[in-house]
């Protein structure tokens, strides 16, 4: 079964942000838009140039009322060390977030269970806690969040508007679609 309009499942889950540890649970993810990314590790070759592209877009995600959240299965203490080691993780200004338990890329659909470590998965997570987008793709291939925001700003379109869908490639502000029996077979 897709995980596509479930509510996320109840977890806690400890995290290094701004330099601090927090805890985080399922509540942290509700009231505001979420974009969930799970990368395999720490301490990697293709994850910390993920992690920068998120933290160089990380002002479009807040312009958008949206946190971001880096889950490996490693702890929030080699999180810190991460952020503190690598220059490209040390721009990131959102939690960095441990799950060595692997409760999150479980319950996210995520986990290779053979190698204790997450596929590359990004979950964009609604107000309510819904899950509106996933996109889950093996580990050598590196993802571009500028497509994530993308998405998130037509999840958040079509939240605001219902009854109106993105089309294939929609920017924001671009011209929508009102699904109608008038519309088949005329696009």
């Amino acid at each position: 079964m897709s995980l596509i309009n479930t509510e996320i499942k109840p977890f806690k889950a400890q995290a290094y942000h701004n330099g601090k540890f927090i805890e985080l649970t399922e509540a942290s993810l509700k009231g505001k838009w979420s974009v969930v990314i799970f990368m395999p590790a720490a301490f990697t070759f293709n994850c910390p140039t993920e992690v920068e592209d998120a933290a160089d877009n990380y002002p479009e995600f807040q312009k958008a009322d949206t946190e971001v959240y880096i889950v490996t299965t490693d702890t929030h203490f080699s999180h810190k060390v991460w952020h503190e080691t690598s220059p490209a993780v040390g721009k990131a200004k959102f939690p960095l977030v441990g799950d060595p338990t692997h409760q999150l890329t479980r319950a996210f659909d995520v986990h290779i269970e053979e190698e204790g470590l997450a596929l590359r998965g990004t979950f964009i997570i609604n107000p309510e806690g819904v899950i509106k987008t996933l996109e889950i793709h093996s580990n050598e291939i590196a993802r571009d969040v500028k497509e994530t925001l993308r998405k998130l700003k037509a999840a958040q379109f079509t939240a605001k508007n219902p009854g109106q869908v993105c089309p294939a490639k929609w920017q924001e502000g671009a011209q929508t679609l009102t699904p109608s029996l008038d519309l088949v077979g005329k696009i």
